[in-house]
């Protein structure tokens, strides 16, 4: 389960993004954004999160996690659309000739100190 390494990079991430001026608050919330072509479980990596972060100052934090729907671009026909099924061809010419443009994502997008 690699949510595992997930979870304690994102607890390091988190960590090493508290201001020195602010060291001692705890983190009450991190939000991310994970690609649905990322292979990330979001209910796996709550459950490693949680464990994880026990006796840091992310404990009791929450993942709040938007998941991102991949979507794509023809490079024949300039269409994009959401995929929504595993066929990778353009839903307009049918060409395989495409780009993901989002999906992959797995990105940290804010961290929310309590007071």
């Amino acid at each position: 389960m690699h949510e595992m390494g997930i979870a304690m990079q994102i607890i390091d991430i988190a960590k090493a993004s508290i201001p020195p001026n602010m060291q001692g608050v705890r983190i009450e919330r991190v939000n991310l954004q994970i690609g649905k072509l990322s292979a990330v479980v979001p209910t796996s990596l709550t459950f490693c999160f949680e464990i994880a972060a026990k006796d840091t100052p992310l404990e009791g934090a929450k993942l709040n996690i938007d998941e991102v729907p991949v979507t794509a671009k023809c490079n024949q026909c300039g269409n994009e659309w959401t995929i929504t099924s595993p066929a990778f061809n353009c839903i307009e010419c049918e060409s395989g000739d495409i780009d993901i443009i989002s999906g992959r994502e797995l990105d940290i997008v804010s961290l929310e100190i309590a007071e």
